[in-house]
């Protein structure tokens, strides 16, 4: 495990991310000098969850079920108990692993929702989903310890934090007590500000010292099953996103499991000039250069058009 301190690598001692004529590429930073081994296009992982053991052997579809008013896509579309059943068996049927349900927008300017109202709305959505699809793999995209252990306590088998652990003090304490998968997801700020704090020395540098400071503190309350999530459109501008996606190698260093989330998002929809609804071809082609570069999990919108480009890239 790479452990970063302000100007030196601590330890680099992971056999699985040294192996034998390896290209070699360095980068260099004013604050941090770090090694990328360039491994093989795809590591095999897999997490320990209360339903079971999900393997990584090919790619894994993460179905997005927000159970929000105003989120930049989908808001709307899943407030009660019928329309959350349906997307969730929409969700398993096209071919997705798991259920992601968010109960708060966390698109760029979005307002905080009070913990009660989030905590109430997630326990009654992963109640519902649970009791449905009583194997389904569920997920929970929430920043908030209380939500988190309010989320696991009624059927959720892993939380899926954008803040990595900053927004909450109580958070990572929290998953080491309810030892669950977590996604660690790399952001400068809250999603009032985040746009506001696109200023990077060197973002890679700075994204990779992150995870490395996290990271540690996971392990420190003995929390292993861990993925890793870019954060894209996260305090990112347009050409950082697919700077970011160019470089999905550097990650690897961590040797564990790489979420891609960019559905539909504005590094899309704004390049090509259309809206949300209007970006699934784009959201196709980003999905399939993000397999080409070793992405295990897909964060999505669309499942069924998601499921037939891991497919197709894995005969390729």
């Amino acid at each position: 495990m790479l452990l970063f301190q302000s100007d030196s690598i601590l330890d680099f001692t992971n056999p699985h991310i040294i192996a034998n004529n390896l290209p070699k590429k360095e980068y260099k930073a004013d604050s941090v000098k770090y090694i990328v081994f360039l491994q093989k296009k795809f590591m095999t992982y897999s997490i320990r969850t209360k339903s079971g053991l999900l393997s990584m052997e090919k790619p894994v579809i993460m179905g997005i079920l927000n159970v929000t008013a105003d989120s930049f896509f989908d808001g709307g579309r899943y407030t009660d108990r019928d329309s959350i059943c349906r997307r969730a068996d929409q969700i398993l049927d096209e071919g997705g692993e798991i259920i992601d349900i968010g109960a708060v927008s966390t698109r760029p300017g979005a307002l905080e929702l009070p913990e009660t109202e989030e905590i109430n709305r997630i326990r009654d959505a992963v109640q519902i989903v649970r009791n449905h699809c009583p194997t389904a793999l569920i997920s929970v995209d929430t920043w908030r310890a209380a939500v988190a252990r309010a989320a696991v306590e009624n059927g959720a088998d892993m939380i899926n934090d954008v803040s990595g652990g900053t927004f909450d003090p109580d958070m990572i304490p929290t998953i080491g007590q309810l030892q669950v998968p977590y996604c660690l997801m790399h952001t400068p700020a809250k999603p009032d500000k985040m746009q506001n704090c696109t200023d990077y020395r060197d973002i890679l540098a700075e994204m990779l010292q992150f995870f490395g400071q996290q990271l540690e503190k996971l392990h420190q309350v003995h929390v292993h099953d861990i993925i890793l999530d870019p954060g894209f459109g996260f305090g990112k501008t347009l050409e950082q996103n697919y700077f970011i996606l160019r470089n999905l190698d550097a990650f690897k260093v961590f040797d564990l499991p790489i979420l891609v989330g960019v559905s539909r998002k504005s590094m899309i929809y704004k390049l090509l000039n259309i809206s949300p609804d209007m970006a699934l071809n784009g959201t196709t082609a980003v999905h399939a250069y993000a397999l080409m570069r070793g992405a295990h999990i897909l964060r999505v919108h669309d499942v069924r058009e998601a499921v037939e480009t891991r497919t197709i890239m894995g005969l390729l």
